[in-house]
């Protein structure tokens, strides 16, 4: 059972069991006609939210960027991209969202610049300036040989050449986006500041991006460093400080016992994304088998009481591959993404429908999964209604494409001639937008919206999936996923069938003897336990939450 400390309340420990919805703003609604997304138009959409019963949304970089990386490249850190709109259209935006009881995070990107940004300017045009310390810099490229190429489709090295500062410079990621230097104590005020600015506008926290790599040390792979430890802590203990009921997100791409450090004591980051249980999903769905789950979930150690793991099934970047063998990376790519276009670095660009089929069965599967698993839950826009993506689209961008809001051409994302979108609404069977889209699902009951907006209430109405502790149960076979979610009081157990086939039941159930249960998905009572035994059949891909009584 949780036991609540003194560092807070269940009220303060909101995001333990909130939903969040990750929302792209040039892809959500355009509401001047200029083919792009923007924040009145996410604004005149925050209803929709509010009705699906999203708690708090995250938004993609809203900041100035020549956009080589979709925003993830900074050129400014206290303003707004003016497609997007103003500093005052994002005031009104937080207020809106506020009103409807609902929260906001945005994206912190700490890690680097855009090469466009005014430090980087500075420091490339004067050895002297107090910004060339900004960045990290060097007279050759032979330091920090063991650190790991991300980005290998595009970048052959972490350093680049540039002529007019006549040194090279580090970067993680595209070699558009140098890395800012943590070991001066100015960067690290400046990003204080930075984050005081947006909080003092009433942001409720950040997803802070790509944060394994804030410092560089010779001899080491330069990701989760105890100095970019050091000085993330001092990021919680200036929050806690001086905006005590915001949240801390993690982009943490490594191994949980990694993003584990990233926790702290219940001093550094709230929550972490649970990455490398995303693939283990996908795998357990294609095998019909549980085991990979149960690999990785037992291998994620216990984390502060006040800190919450995220999960998703997808989002903005592609499907991480990073953190399985090199076996199960090929089988993922043969099984997912069999034309190479649908691969991209180590992963997969593609959304969730296309991945699973499209096949409402598998879909709903997967969210029972991703609902009643540790963590809270993050929906990326367009999934709750079954969007497509568009592979031969640059990068990551296929799986960026316009909302769709109504089923027409333009799919009610925008009043600009579809030639003027920022990129190329989906089109054609099975997933253009005069199939899937927002309007037809919310008058069809039992629409993929309507099953996503029932999970959503259930989930609210169980606050023991956020809040409960986890354990494995023996279903008498691997393609059952079975387990049970218990805080001392209550129990739900939760039976998914990984499986295109009827499977048998036979649940061990340690403790009780006998009990009956109420399926809460269907409002209706369950088989009984007895002698510590459950026994059912679940039809192909089907699941059950039940509680025991």
């Amino acid at each position: 059972m949780v036991k609540l400390s003194s560092q807070g309340s269940r009220d303060a420990l909101w995001y333990k069991n909130a939903i969040f919805y990750e929302l792209y703003v040039r892809a959500f609604h355009d509401s001047n006609g200029d083919g792009h997304g923007d924040l009145p138009g996410v604004i005149q959409k925050l209803d929709y939210l509010q009705a699906l019963g999203v708690d708090c949304i995250w938004l993609l970089p809203i900041y100035p960027s020549p956009l080589r990386d979709d925003g993830y490249d900074i050129a400014d850190y206290y303003s707004v991209l003016p497609e997007y709109g103003t500093l005052d259209d994002f005031r009104r935006l937080v207020e809106e969202v506020h009103r409807r009881g609902m929260r906001i995070i945005t994206d912190l990107v700490l890690n680097h610049t855009s090469d466009q940004h005014p430090w980087f300017q500075a420091a490339r045009a004067d050895r002297n300036s107090p910004y060339r310390d900004y960045y990290v810099w060097s007279d050759d490229n032979q330091k920090y040989k063991e650190a790991r190429i991300i980005f290998l489709d595009t970048e052959t090295s972490n350093w680049t050449w540039d002529a007019q500062a006549g040194q090279y410079y580090w970067h993680r990621f595209y070699s558009s986006q140098p890395d800012l230097n943590y070991d001066n104590p100015a960067v690290r005020q400046e990003m204080l500041n930075v984050m005081r600015f947006w909080l003092d506008i009433g942001v409720d926290g950040f997803r802070a991006d790509a944060v394994p790599y804030l410092y560089e040390r010779e001899g080491t792979n330069c990701e989760n460093l105890p100095e970019t430890h050091a000085y993330l802590k001092e990021i919680r203990a200036y929050l806690d400080q001086h905006y005590p009921d915001r949240v801390l997100l993690a982009e943490a791409n490594q191994w949980p016992k990694d993003v584990r450090q990233y926790f702290g004591d219940g001093d550094e980051f709230h929550m972490g994304f649970h990455f490398p249980v995303m693939p283990r999903i996908y795998m357990a769905l294609r095998r019909g088998d549980n085991r990979s789950l149960e690999w990785i979930l037992k291998r994620t150690p216990p984390i502060p009481e006040n800190c919450q793991w995220c999960v998703f099934l997808r989002n903005h970047d592609e499907l991480t591959l990073e953190m399985v063998t090199e076996e199960e990376r090929q089988w993922m790519w043969q099984e997912y993404a069999p034309d190479p276009r649908m691969r991209l670095n180590l992963g997969i660009r593609r959304r969730l429908a296309p991945l699973l089929d499209n096949d409402r069965r598998k879909i709903e599967l997967a969210n029972s999964l991703l609902f009643s698993l540790p963590g809270s839950p993050i929906i990326y826009y367009g999934d709750e209604i079954g969007m497509g993506d568009n592979i031969w689209l640059f990068d990551r961008n296929g799986v960026r494409t316009p909302m769709q809001w109504l089923p027409e051409e333009k799919g009610g994302f925008s009043s600009a001639p579809v030639d003027a979108f920022y990129a190329p609404m989906i089109q054609g069977e099975p997933y253009g937008p005069q199939r899937v889209n927002v309007a037809s699902q919310q008058a069809q009951p039992g629409s993929l919206l309507d099953f996503t907006r029932r999970l959503i209430s259930l989930r609210k109405a169980n606050p023991i999936l956020g809040w409960g502790d986890f354990t494995w149960l023996d279903a008498g076979c691997h393609a059952v996923a079975a387990y049970l979610r218990s805080d001392g009081t209550e129990r739900l157990l939760i039976l998914n069938n990984l499986s295109g086939e009827l499977q048998p039941v036979h649940v061990l159930i340690p403790g009780l003897e006998t009990a009956t249960t109420y399926d809460i998905f269907n409002s209706t009572p369950g088989p009984g336990v007895a002698n510590y035994r459950l026994e059912l059949s679940l039809a192909p891909y089907a699941y059950r939450w039940l509680r025991l009584e």
